[in-house]
């Protein structure tokens, strides 16, 4: 089946002997950049895509985790993958970066971070499809119902993992109705229950705990921003310094001074840990709400939980998140499983999950326009004219 992922078509020409044939054709070489948070998943997908459309890539995955796809590649290689058709690298990123710009890969996909991805860009001169950081959002329509059930979502969102996902929950919008509810007392029973012995909480490899009270710290120095909960370390722990150990943590933040100039880029900062921003709106400011979620940098993950008709059609067709959940049971994480992952509104953006995920990622269109004849016959046609001029010497 996979075959017809690279499925061509044809169409009629203008005369007898003329065709167009569409192709989707293979990039040739290629490099394939996975980070370590899901460290089978992400580079396998991307690795037997790569090879479904017939290109040669190289692949490097995060060292913390690349034991895995080492063994993984082993297996294909039991399985028949000839191991002449992929090859594989351990190194760090300098060394990564150098390879690619002595290789000059045609296609490089990088999944990771937004500021090694925008280097990359820049450096392989937009040869890339990327799937970079995700500050993803969820907002509360006004439909208030099944807060318990909500509430256990939005920490699984956050929180689940440590809230190392691209697609976790970063920031809360919540209407003004959901007020009157439990749903952040709910939330902080349910953060405050995960604890490093089940390691439903645990270490954040890429966000030092320092960092992540610094940045809670200056968010707390915004007029009308408060803890809600969290906000220290974990304690008993022989978690090494080099990594983060902190409590499941929301902070909250008027909607007012997030839109605020000199707020929007700390308030929006991606926190790749157990972290997240709370925010209410009222039913005149869905505005802002759209607003603020317009002007963040990446357009990742997203949720709208409502089951509302008319909310959902205002805010789906005012936003752009490529892989967005709809309903009373959205979430933000719940990728690639049953359909496309990955960002939309940015020609670099590289999907995963689906066929067209893969077609997009690792085929380019090509077109052949067959043109085998016959030439016409008894007919006054240009060609035939010039030929009869310069016999004649008519023409010169």
């Amino acid at each position: 089946m996979v075959r017809f992922l690279a499925r061509s078509f044809a169409v009629p020409g203008n005369h007898l002997g003329q065709q167009s044939n569409g192709y989707r054709w293979p990039y040739g070489p290629v490099a394939i950049i996975t980070p370590f948070n899901f460290p089978l998943e992400i580079p396998l997908l991307q690795l037997m895509g790569a090879l479904y459309m017939g290109n040669k890539p190289v692949l490097k995955v995060d060292s913390k985790v690349s034991i895995v796809m080492e063994q993984m590649l082993r297996l294909l290689h039991k399985c028949g993958l000839p191991k002449e058709d992929v090859d594989f690298i351990n190194s760090d990123g300098i060394t990564m970066n150098k390879l690619l710009m002595e290789a000059k890969p045609q296609m490089t996909l990088f999944t990771g971070s937004s500021r090694v991805a925008e280097k990359l860009a820049a450096d392989l001169k937009g040869r890339v499809k990327l799937e970079d950081a995700g500050f993803g959002w969820k907002i509360l329509g006004p439909d208030v119902q099944e807060v318990e059930y909500v509430a256990w979502v939005c920490d699984q969102d956050a929180y689940a993992c440590s809230g190392q996902k691209c697609s976790a929950q970063s920031m809360l919008f919540m209407h003004e109705n959901w007020d009157s509810t439990k749903l952040i007392s709910m939330m902080k029973g349910l953060a405050e229950r995960r604890k490093l012995q089940d390691l439903t909480i645990g270490p954040v490899l890429t966000v030092t705990t320092e960092s992540m009270m610094e940045h809670i710290n200056n968010l707390l120095q915004i007029p009308g921003s408060k803890l809600l909960f969290g906000g220290e370390p974990l304690i008993d722990h022989s978690i090494p310094k080099i990594y983060g150990a902190m409590q499941p943590t929301a902070v909250f933040v008027p909607i007012e001074e997030i839109l605020k100039e000199n707020n929007f880029a700390l308030v929006t900062k991606e926190i790749f840990g157990p972290f997240q921003i709370v925010t209410q709106y009222k039913q005149d400011q869905l505005n802002m709400v759209l607003d603020a979620c317009e002007r963040m940098h990446a357009h990742l993950t997203a949720a709208v939980v409502s089951n509302d008709q008319l909310f959902l059609q205002e805010v789906l067709g005012r936003s752009v998140n490529g892989t967005t959940y709809a309903g009373m049971r959205a979430r933000t994480t719940g990728a690639p499983q049953n359909h496309w992952f990955g960002p939309a509104g940015d020609p670099r953006g590289a999907g995963i999950g689906t066929p067209e995920a893969i077609k997009l990622v690792w085929s380019c269109h090509r077109e052949i326009i067959c043109d085998i004849g016959p030439l016409p016959k008894n007919e006054i046609c240009g060609w035939k004219l010039v030929t009869v001029l310069l016999k004649y010497g008519l023409m010169k």
